[in-house]
């Protein structure tokens, strides 16, 4: 009796799917904490060469980077940090403004002891790196930013009257009340509207990326990030007000989201913009077309 039931547990073992994984970062990285400006960041390395920082956004962590992280390892030091308030870092009472957090950056740099970088970010990681890179604009090679829009810059006003963006204004106690143990629920919207095919986000990462934004404090730093947009946009105007970025920049929208509209949005704050659009997806770039993404941006990283 006892055999036929490990018989039968065996088979069963053998036909059920094996469980469902975001993609994992190549082993030659490692992770650190990095203690930088007030706060601290889950920082991952690995590689030798030029160095490449690559800056996620919301309803994502550092993670979303791993397919890039791979295909650049192998001549660059990767940086791939999780932002303040998101994933493995901390998530501090303050300092969501991009201004504050283009600072962390600066300081993971700092600790890591890496002067220039090339840096590529997506959806609130462009405001960050952009922040980063108006204030240190002698520590940036060139710039790769990807679907999303930067505070007060270029056509700002106007796409803020876009009702898909209802979230920029979503926040506060009651809202979190909402949301409490409802994270999945959220967090699907961002992923189902803001992509071409939902189903090229997949469960294994919905799964991972709403475990990570149910910890303690983490639905309220995500809240606060769009809560500074406001602070974001007087803090981009004076950015904008000593000169626009000269380092060569390559604007990439998805051809069902922001498309040619990044380029518009970065020639206002860049003098030497190169204009992509990644075909077949929406937002989530590195999830609906990681194969066009990643040689996109490893060619303009050569």
């Amino acid at each position: 009796m006892f055999r036929l039931v490990i018989a039968l547990l065996s088979s069963l073992a053998f036909t059920l799917p094996a469980a469902a994984q975001v993609q994992p970062f190549p082993a030659a990285f490692h992770t650190q904490e990095i203690q930088t400006n007030g706060t601290q960041l889950s920082v991952r390395v690995g590689g030798k060469g030029p160095a490449v920082v690559l800056l996620h956004g919301y309803g994502e962590t550092g993670d979303m980077w791993a397919p890039l992280a791979a295909a650049l390892v192998q001549d660059h030091t990767v940086v791939v940090p999780d932002l303040r308030g998101m994933g493995l870092s901390s998530y501090p009472a303050g300092g969501y403004d991009k201004k504050t957090q283009g600072e962390d950056i600066a300081g993971v740099l700092d600790a890591l002891k890496i002067d220039k970088v090339e840096l590529v970010t997506h959806d609130i990681g462009n405001m960050v790196g952009y922040a980063f890179a108006a204030e240190h604009p002698d520590r940036v090679s060139k710039f790769a930013l990807m679907d999303a829009p930067l505070p007060g810059v270029g056509p700002w006003e106007e796409i803020l009257k876009n009702p898909l963006l209802w979230h920029f204004r979503f926040g506060g106690p009651d809202m979190e009340r909402l949301v409490k143990g409802r994270e999945r629920i959220y967090l699907d919207r961002f992923w189902n509207e803001f992509s071409a095919d939902p189903k090229k986000f997949d469960e294994a990462s919905r799964e991972h990326y709403a475990k990570l934004y149910a910890r303690p404090g983490a639905m309220h730093s995500g809240f606060e990030q769009f809560k500074a947009f406001d602070q974001d946009a007087i803090d981009n105007e004076a950015f904008l007000s000593r000169g626009r970025l000269t380092m060569p920049v390559l604007a990439v929208g998805g051809e069902k989201s922001f498309g040619p509209m990044m380029a518009t949005v970065m020639r206002a704050a860049a003098t030497d913009v190169r204009e992509a659009v990644i075909p077949h997806a929406g937002h989530w770039l590195m999830e609906e077309n990681p194969a066009d993404t990643v040689k996109l941006l490893k060619d303009f990283l050569q």
